[in-house]
């Protein structure tokens, strides 16, 4: 899966001009949390939430409201932007945007084609990728079966769901320390009668979910 297939591609951009209410209100009426800043469609900077509470004074200063009104209407977003923006290409893998915002302990990615902004992608929509991966919100049983890691064991596994002309949606592999459990969610066949195929095989099943849509 790759960053183009889960960016908000087009993303809303202000210039460096922009001033920090102009930039809030745009962030309330849309519901952002953060804004690319370009010039012309080349990538300058991110204003965030953040950043602005960062870089602008409290409630808690002695400027009344009127004052602190006053201060972001002059402002602009270049004086609390952030600069150095972490960016990744539309064409790189999703794990690779998950890795980078670890890394730099960051909620989202500029996503750019050289300077040009292309989209933004964020940690909610690797989330939801990774929801959609495991086939949460689809219809069918969740099979997680333990196995010995072993060369054939994913071929012996989904031949006994070929045979019972099951449909297999999602599969994933956790290697942990003591174990390797095969996580697949199928339709298509009666859970019970697939579970006792799969144990009849020395296939235990650790946990069954059967989800109807």
């Amino acid at each position: 899966m790759l960053v183009k297939d889960r960016m908000t591609a087009n993303p809303y951009c202000i210039s460096k001009d922009t001033s920090i209410s102009a930039a809030l209100d745009l962030m309330a009426e849309r519901d952002f949390h953060r804004i690319p800043v370009v010039a012309g469609q080349n990538l300058v900077g991110l204003v965030t939430e953040g950043t602005i509470a960062e870089n602008t004074p409290s409630k808690a200063t002695s400027l009344s409201v009127y004052e602190l009104n006053y201060l972001l209407a002059k402002s602009t977003v270049e004086s609390v932007m952030i600069k150095d923006v972490v960016t990744i290409h539309p064409d790189a893998l999703l794990e690779e945007a998950a890795v980078l915002m670890r890394q730099h302990d960051i909620g989202c990615l500029v996503v750019t084609e050289g300077s040009k902004v292309v989209g933004i992608i964020t940690q909610n929509d690797i989330f939801e990728a990774f929801i959609d991966l495991l086939g949460y919100y689809e219809e069918g049983s969740r099979y997680v079966i333990p196995v010995e890691d072993k060369p054939g064991i994913l071929a012996d596994l989904t031949g006994l769901f070929f045979g019972e002309k099951a449909q297999i949606t999602n599969l994933a592999v956790y290697r942990k320390a003591e174990q390797t459990d095969v996580v697949i969610r199928a339709r298509g066949v009666d859970p019970k009668r697939m579970r006792k195929l799969l144990e009849d095989h020395g296939y235990p099943v650790a946990s069954l979910i059967t989800r109807a849509n």
